[in-house]
C-alpha cells in the first residue's frame, strides 16, 4: 500500500465513483488510477468498489474504512 494508492481511492470516491474524472483532477491516465485500485484490492484481499461490470456503482464496508 501506499500514499498514492490511498489518494487515487479518496478522489475516485469525492468524485462520484468516476474514475475518469478523478484521472483528470489527479494529472494522470484513466487506466492507472483503474490498475493501482486493483492492486490495492489485491494486495488487501477485499474489494474497495462494488462493481457492477466495469463501472464502479458503490463503496463496500471495508472500502468505508479504508
Amino acid at each position: 500500500m501506499n500514499i498514492q494508492q490511498l489518494r487515487y481511492i479518496h478522489e475516485v470516491a469525492r468524485r462520484n465513483l468516476s474514475i475518469s474524472e478523478a484521472a483528470a483532477a489527479l494529472h494522470t491516465s484513466q487506466p492507472g488510477v483503474s490498475k493501482q485500485i486493483r492492486l490495492l484490492e489485491e494486495e488487501l484481499g477485499v474489494d474497495i468498489f462494488v462493481r457492477h461490470g466495469k463501472r464502479l456503482t458503490g463503496i463496500t464496508d471495508p472500502g468505508q474504512h479504508i
